[in-house]
């Protein structure tokens, strides 16, 4: 099938989501996107952010502009490793008519959030593990389990997830911070398009520096 833009949704102030998403106490910002069978819950999406098709999200802040590929994984629940049992009964006891839910359990996994920066792109079938913050301008491999933080513009690839380099050297990265542009009115960044498409990163902090 070919690529045909004309059929595209038109991003706007109310998020676009798919009838197949299911979403639950989230909020979000401006030109956001949720594809289908994607299940997003108690999180914060910033503006311009996409999710795409079978994503799992919870317990989550989401930076502005940031790429979320289909099959991730963001704040996967974890089982009690140091109690004589695994099972869910032990937390979700109204389940198995065993009386109420453990729900201190639950209020843990709320205080343990995933934070992602501005600009973060998640590759296919990530997961990142509770607790993790994600840097500003950061990649995450496709396939990758993050265990650790991940600084800003940053590549990080494997399972666990090592460092593979910087995108940038550190006087890019530190005026790339310095300009902000994530925080930019929409109107100056449609006067900055041809920028972020054709120049460089050196080149686009020369500029706009």
């Amino acid at each position: 099938m070919s690529y045909d833009s004309k059929n595209e949704k038109s991003l706007g102030i109310t998020p676009l989501i798919s009838e197949t998403a299911r979403v639950v106490d989230t909020q979000f910002g401006k030109y956001c996107e949720v594809a289908g069978h994607t299940s997003i819950t108690e999180s914060q999406v910033g503006d311009y952010s996409y999710i795409m098709n079978n994503c799992h999200v919870i317990y989550t802040k989401m930076g502005r502009f940031c790429s979320v590929a289909a099959y991730v994984r963001l704040n996967p629940g974890q089982h009690p490793l140091d109690h004589a049992a695994l099972h869910h009964f032990t937390y979700r006891s109204s389940q198995f008519g065993m009386g109420e839910d453990h729900h201190a359990f639950f209020e843990d996994r709320r205080a343990n959030q995933v934070c992602l920066g501005h600009d973060v792109w998640i590759g296919h079938g990530a997961v990142v593990m509770p607790g993790i913050k994600i840097g500003t301008g950061a990649v995450i491999g496709s396939g990758s389990i993050v265990t650790h933080d991940v600084d800003p513009f940053t590549i990080v690839a494997g399972s666990p997830a090592r460092k593979i380099r910087h995108r940038f050297p550190e006087q890019i990265r530190e005026a790339l911070m310095e300009i902000c542009w994530w925080d930019w009115k929409k109107q100056k960044i449609e006067n900055a398009l041809q920028d972020f498409r054709h120049l460089t990163a050196s080149e686009f902090v020369k500029k706009h520096g």
